[in-house]
C-alpha cells in the first residue's frame, strides 16, 4: 500500500497546476548578454552558461521530500529553452488558453518575453541557425506540412544512462578527464583542441552539478534550522549530508543512489530540452545492489503491495 508521504505527495503533484517559468530563460538570457563578444569555444560557453543557471536557480525543497530537486523553480513550473526555439507572444497565449495541456503564462512573464527574451534571441536560435540552412523545397514542404520538425523545439533526445553514476562520483569523472587532458598530443593530433575544449566543459559540468547539489544541502540545513517536528528535521539533516556527498562521490546506499540520478537527470534536463525526457536505461538493474544491501543491513524494509 502507499506511506501517507507517498500519498501526500502524489496529491501535490497532481494538484499543482502547469505554468510556464521565465526563469531559465531569464538566466541563460543574462549569461549570453554578459558573455557576449568573450571568445571562447562552444562547449566552454555552453558549459559556462550551464553552471550559471545551476548557481542560479531557484532551489526548492517541498515539503514531506526525500528526493530533493526540482526542474523549475516550484512543482510543475516548466522552463523554457529560447536559445533552441525562442516562444514568440502568441505561442505564450496558446499555451495560455488551450484547452488541452494547457500552461499558465502569467502577465509577468508574457512581459519578460516581450521586453527580453524575444528581442535579445531574434535571430540568434539554433531553430533559425538550422533553417536559414535548409533548401527552399524543404521549407515548402514543410510549410505544406508534408512533415513535422521536432527538432525545432528541442534538442536531440532518446539519451539512456548507463550505470557509471553508480560507480563513480563527479570527482572521479574530473580526474579521468584530467588524465585525458594530459594525454592530448597536441603535435600529431589535429583534433587535440577540440578535444581540449570538449574536456574543459565537462570539468565544468561536473564541478556545476557538485555545486548545485551543495546549494540544495545548504537550503536542507535552513529548513533543518526552522523545523519543529524532530521526525522531519531529521530527514532534513539526511538530505543535507546526502546532498554533500553525492554526485561528488560514488554513492553508498540506496537513498544517496537515486539522488545522484535525479540530480543527473535535472543537470541534463536543464542543459537542453530533450525531447522532455532522459531516460535512466535500466534503473532497476542499477538501484538492485543498493536496494539488496539496504535490506541486508535493514535501512530499507519490503513494503508489501496489496492487489
Amino acid at each position: 500500500s502507499m506511506t501517507e508521504r507517498v500519498a501526500r505527495l502524489r496529491q501535490q503533484s497532481l494538484d499543482a497546476v502547469p505554468s510556464i517559468s521565465s526563469e531559465r530563460a531569464e538566466l541563460l538570457t543574462g549569461f549570453y548578454r554578459q558573455t557576449e563578444g568573450r571568445l571562447m569555444s562552444a562547449p566552454v560557453r555552453r558549459a559556462l552558461a550551464f553552471q550559471y543557471l545551476l548557481e542560479h536557480k531557484t532551489i526548492c525543497i517541498n515539503e514531506g521530500e526525500l528526493i530533493v530537486g526540482e526542474k523549475g523553480p516550484a512543482p510543475k513550473a516548466a522552463p523554457t529553452y529560447p536559445e533552441l526555439c525562442c516562444h514568440s507572444l502568441q505561442d505564450l497565449d496558446i499555451l495560455n488558453s488551450r484547452e488541452k495541456i494547457s500552461f499558465v503564462v502569467t502577465p509577468q512573464v508574457r512581459k519578460v518575453y516581450e521586453e527580453t527574451i524575444i528581442p535579445f534571441w531574434r535571430g540568434k536560435t539554433m531553430r533559425e541557425l538550422l533553417f536559414s540552412e535548409m533548401t527552399e523545397e524543404w521549407k515548402a514542404a514543410y510549410e505544406a506540412g508534408v512533415f513535422t520538425e521536432f527538432m525545432e523545439q528541442r534538442s536531440p533526445g532518446h539519451t539512456v544512462l548507463d550505470d557509471k553514476i553508480y560507480h563513480k562520483g563527479m570527482l572521479d569523472f574530473k580526474q579521468d578527464i584530467q588524465r585525458s587532458l594530459d594525454s592530448l598530443d597536441y603535435l600529431n593530433d589535429p583534433e587535440a583542441y577540440d578535444k581540449q575544449e570538449e574536456l574543459k566543459a565537462m570539468s565544468i559540468c561536473a564541478d556545476a552539478l557538485i555545486r548545485f547539489a551543495e546549494r540544495h544541502a545548504e537550503k536542507a540545513r535552513e529548513l533543518a534550522g526552522q523545523e519543529t517536528n524532530p521526525q522531519r528535521k531529521k530527514e532534513l539533516e539526511r538530505i543535507a549530508e546526502i546532498c554533500t556527498h553525492v554526485p561528488a562521490h560514488a554513492p553508498q546506499d540506496f537513498w544517496e543512489a537515486l539522488q545522484y540520478y535525479w540530480f543527473v537527470h535535472l543537470g541534463v534536463t536543464t542543459e537542453l530540452n530533450p525531447w522532455d525526457a532522459f531516460n535512466p536505461g535500466k534503473l532497476d538493474q542499477h538501484l538492485y545492489p543498493f536496494y539488496k544491501k539496504g535490506l541486508e543491513e535493514g535501512t530499507l524494509t519490503l513494503s508489501l503491495i496489496h492487489i
